[in-house]
C-alpha cells in the first residue's frame, strides 16, 4: 500500500507513488464523491486538471486543489499518511476521506 499527505486542499504524492502510477503525466484530475479521494492521470494537457508540481529535487510533487477540498467542505481535512490504492475500474487512485481525520493528524 502507499501513502500521501494532505494539507490545506494540497495532496502531496511521494516519487515512488508518482513513477508507480502517473509516471510521464504533467496534470491531474482531483474530484471528491462519497467520501472518497480521486486522483486520475490527465493524458492530453489540452485536457486541463491540476498540475502535478515538482516539490523537492527527490521528485515528490503535490498538487493543489483547494478548490475541490473547499467545494466539499473538507478544507481542514488533513493527515500525513492516508493509504491510497489504484483502482482500475475508476482509472484513478483513490483513498477514503474519514471524517475524523478534518484537522487532526498534522
Amino acid at each position: 500500500m502507499s501513502a500521501i499527505a494532505i494539507r490545506d486542499g494540497a495532496i502531496y504524492l511521494p516519487c515512488a507513488v508518482v513513477d508507480t502510477y502517473f509516471r510521464g503525466i504533467d496534470a491531474v484530475i482531483v474530484l471528491i464523491q462519497q467520501d472518497e479521494l480521486l486522483v486520475m492521470p490527465v493524458h492530453q494537457a489540452t485536457a486541463g486538471g491540476c498540475l502535478l508540481k515538482v516539490r523537492n529535487a527527490a521528485g515528490d510533487r503535490v498538487v493543489q486543489a483547494r478548490d475541490v477540498f473547499q467545494d466539499q467542505d473538507l478544507l481542514d481535512f488533513a493527515t500525513d499518511s492516508l493509504t491510497v490504492a489504484w483502482q482500475a475500474s475508476k482509472g484513478a487512485l483513490c483513498a477514503e476521506l474519514k471524517p475524523d481525520q478534518r484537522g487532526e493528524d498534522v
